[in-house]
């Protein structure tokens, strides 16, 4: 535990709990909205935000927010309105976002390339201070929505129809969850990187699947998955001198993959206790053959 007595792998850990905790809780409405890929999306528009957050020597975090917010608001705006071309305007949205980061941070004063590896792949020893607080802050807003609307935005991620004919206001919260994805996305970026943050907003939530379908499970034991893979990743990169990100995703796929073999022969030995429970039928209503029917049919 000698790791705990450097003050970046203090800043990590904070880091990595706060990330196993938001993305999947973000990500259980984008996969029941079957809108899985939004996070890479976003991840590839907070580029522009990390660029353009170099160009004018301001924090990249918080510049990266407010890009992906912008780009998440875009992503829903061509969701309502671009239903013909709609796949080609998010195309040029996603892979636009990502040469203007590449562009930015090249017109940045002393920019390469290599500053953006920290935030496209994460790392831990690039965690400053002044990340940690704007990640608890961020943090705390996407904790507050999912937490607080858990009903309102399960039942818009569910059936828009129906939620539209309760009352609800479909398109804002439709607006917020995107908003609130843009957010995680920025929030993960230092631990997880842009272009990785995608598969721990949506694994965690397929690997607790697996084990159930109640959505208030789901949550708990996919926030558990996320947590323990962030953690998990964050000291074995320490340790192992290997890129966090990297690291946490494919824990992260090792854990749906032993969820799946652990689940099958569950969910086989649920099957046939459901069988045995179901009554036998009533031998008076077994169904007469198929000839005699037919005669029966004709009045005989």
């Amino acid at each position: 535990m000698e790791f705990l007595n450097y003050a970046f792998m203090q800043r990590a850990l904070l880091a990595a709990v706060l990330v196993g905790i938001t993305a999947p809780a973000v990500g259980i409405y984008l996969v029941q909205r079957r809108q899985a890929l939004m996070g890479d999306g976003i991840g590839h528009v907070a580029m522009t935000g990390v660029g353009l957050g170099f160009l004018l020597s301001t924090s990249p975090v918080w510049m990266a927010t407010a890009v992906s917010v912008l780009g998440a608001v875009l992503i829903e705006l061509i969701r309502w309105y671009g239903r013909t071309r709609g796949d080609i305007a998010l195309a040029m949205l996603f892979y636009g976002g990502m040469a203007g980061g590449v562009m930015l941070i090249n017109l940045a004063p002393g920019g390469s390339n290599a500053n953006l590896t920290s935030y496209l792949f994460g790392s831990l020893s690039t965690v400053s201070p002044s990340d940690v607080t704007a990640i608890c802050v961020l943090a705390a807003f996407v904790l507050l929505v999912t937490l607080g609307l858990r009903r309102q935005l399960f039942a818009v991620s569910q059936d828009e129809e129906f939620a539209r004919v309760t009352g609800l206001p479909v398109r804002a919260l439709n607006l917020l969850t995107a908003v609130t994805a843009a957010v995680t996305v920025t929030v993960a970026m230092r631990v997880v990187g842009l272009l990785l943050v995608s598969a721990l907003m949506v694994v965690p939530v397929a690997a607790a699947q697996q084990l159930t379908r109640s959505f208030t499970v789901t949550f708990v034991i996919a926030v558990a998955i996320g947590v323990a893979v962030t953690v998990s990743g964050t000291v074995t990169s320490y340790y192992q001198d290997v890129p966090p990100g990297a690291t946490i995703v494919l824990l992260t796929i090792a854990a749906f993959l032993a969820l799946t073999v652990l689940a099958t022969p569950l969910a086989r030995r649920r099957a046939r206790a459901a069988a045995a429970a179901r009554p036998a039928p009533d031998p008076a209503e077994c169904t007469i053959p198929g000839a005699r029917g037919a005669a029966d049919e004709v009045g005989v």
